[in-house]
């Protein structure tokens, strides 16, 4: 497989889970029903979608956008927007209150991804090593 298209099933793989945790985050009830088969079907859909759309904008030039960490979070939130509104009907008596939050959670997510996995997750094993010790290497 080339570098490319592994690089894009990365990509898919990461706006897989962040839309779909997204979606698991901001439907009413979600954490109520986490065993939810449901739930977990509508966020999944959301997931799919969306990493689906990741993927096909990789072919434009819009793919420069996820070289910057805030042009990523904003374009995999507008993008979970369009995958969560096609994927179902808003849970909210406002009409796209849900979508438009599952678009910000998610966002917020892929901007703390960001963060705490660059670098080889250079973040998380500092921390790691600073709670318990150096031998946890």
């Amino acid at each position: 497989m080339s570098t490319v298209w592994k690089q894009r099933a990365r990509l898919f793989i990461q706006r897989f889970w962040q839309p779909t945790s997204a979606c698991m985050t901001c439907m009413p009830g979600s954490w109520g029903n986490i065993m939810s088969a449901a739930h977990w079907a509508i966020a999944v859909h959301t997931g799919l979608l969306t990493g689906l759309l990741a993927v096909l904008l990789t072919f434009t030039p819009a793919a420069k956008l996820y070289a910057n960490r805030f042009g990523n979070a904003l374009l995999v939130g507008v993008l979970t927007m369009i995958g969560d509104t096609y994927s179902h009907a808003s849970h909210y008596r406002i009409p796209y209150l849900e979508h438009i939050m599952t678009g910000v959670m998610s966002g917020l997510f892929a901007l703390a991804a960001s963060y705490l996995f660059e670098d080889r997750a250079r973040r998380l094993r500092a921390t790691w090593a600073r709670f318990f010790g150096e031998r946890a290497r």
